[in-house]
């Protein structure tokens, strides 16, 4: 299992999700029932939950309301126009063509968002206006689209496509921890649109997905485009691969500056330099894994604190509360609930 899948969202998507199903009359007790999270922690900030609860979540909603913009654009996006445009790009030569399929498509069927494709030099730059943002307060919507006008595409074509920059129009939010996790680029506020720039040479690139393989992406929709590439800079990406990868999170700051060849010394001089330090990286990792862990009632507390190095239980729940406000056992019997 790659550890991709341990990755954790914020609770405050899924608070911004109840807030918009709320306003579209739905039932949001039984949404959060089916989807597995439990209601009396929303208000909790340092909460996170797993992937596949927020994908529930949002397949849920998509059905209930029968709006993929749940109520967040000026135009209702009936569920299943997404599969219809999809299903259309997936026939499409190159990612070039996606793009323009893409813009034509939206700007057709929905008044709700503007979209544009412009090249310029050697960038390409995806633009997203909103008709209505006030309709959109806690950002959720021109977040969720702005994120899956990069993942969809870069599934059709094989590969993640590197962003440059993201740009949004709204200033820094709250959470602007998770846009880190979001969007793999630098990310700029109050600027003039919703916008993402990458290289112009990846608009060449060949659709390599066939209707075949997107049946089972629609299945899986929208868990996939949650699974995301942090972006960190060099060395504290180098340390987070190792650590992910590692079976041993018991494992030194010595013994990882020995497989990336260098000395312990020049590690941390690296990662100060990058705004970093090996706890904080190793907290990164073992917050995540634990919360996946957690999420399995199969494996007992004691044993998912041995799988992250923990020497004891007692600190592992002394780091848990630290890192989510709730103890291992309270965050399990909250996610049972």
């Amino acid at each position: 299992m790659s550890f991709i899948q341990h990755y954790s969202i914020s609770i405050h998507f899924a608070q911004a999700l109840i807030n918009a199903t709320n306003k579209a009359g739905l039932n949001k007790h039984q949404l959060l029932h089916e989807a597995g999270i439990n209601e009396g922690l929303l208000n909790n900030p340092h909460f996170r939950i797993t992937p596949e609860q927020y994908s529930t979540l949002m397949q849920i909603a998509w059905r209930e309301s029968d709006d993929d913009f749940l109520g967040m654009g000026t135009q209702r996006c009936r569920h299943g126009i997404f599969s219809l445009m999809a299903k259309e790009a997936v026939r499409c030569k190159d990612l070039e063509s996606v793009y323009h399929h893409l813009c034509r498509f939206y700007n057709l069927v929905n008044e709700s968002i503007r979209l544009t494709l412009n090249i310029e030099g050697d960038d390409v730059a995806l633009s997203m206006s909103l008709s209505d943002p006030k309709l959109d307060p806690d950002l959720l919507l021109r977040e969720f689209l702005m994120l899956l006008w990069h993942r969809f595409p870069s599934w059709l074509v094989g590969q993640r496509i590197p962003l440059k920059e993201v740009r949004f129009t709204h200033k820094p939010p709250a959470h602007i921890a998770e846009y880190q996790l979001m969007f793999p680029c630098p990310t700029r506020f109050e600027q003039s649109t919703n916008t993402f720039v990458f290289s112009k040479e990846w608009l060449n690139l060949p659709v390599v997905q066939t209707r075949q393989t997107l049946k089972h992406h629609l299945r899986r929709a929208p868990l996939d485009w949650f699974t995301r590439q942090a972006f960190f800079p060099v060395y504290t990406r180098r340390v987070l691969d190792y650590l992910e990868q590692t079976d041993d999170l018991a494992t030194s700051m010595e013994a990882i500056a020995q497989a990336l060849h260098l000395s312990e010394r020049t590690l941390r001089r690296k990662l100060i330099s990058e705004g970093s330090n090996f706890q904080k990286i190793k907290d990164i990792v073992r917050r995540d894994k634990a919360i996946h862990y957690l999420s399995q009632p199969s494996i007992p507390i004691a044993q998912v604190s041995s799988l992250l190095g923990f020497s004891e239980p007692t600190a592992f729940t002394r780091a848990f509360k630290q890192w989510t406000g709730e103890s291992p056992t309270s965050y399990r019997l909250a996610a049972k609930q």
